[in-house]
């Protein structure tokens, strides 16, 4: 298998740090490649939800706060 970005190179992969020719994976090795780049890529999408979650969180508690205070609850 070659890298359609460039002329002719192997597509290499790593692997716990070790490159590997993807074209020496077994179908079901690059079935499971493909299952761990989706998953890795979940992963990083629902961080990237999570820090909005909790950034909006963090706002809402600020504004309950001054809302509270503003009501004379705080001091």
């Amino acid at each position: 298998m070659t890298d359609a970005r460039t002329t002719g190179r192997p597509v290499r992969v790593k692997v716990n740090d070790v490159e590997y020719n993807l074209a020496d994976f077994s179908p079901e090795a690059r079935e499971q490649l493909a299952n761990l780049r989706y998953a890795e890529s979940e992963i990083k999408r629902m961080q990237a939800q999570l820090a909005i979650v909790q950034t909006a969180r963090n706002a809402y508690r600020q504004a309950l706060l001054a809302r509270m205070k503003e009501d004379g609850m705080l001091s």
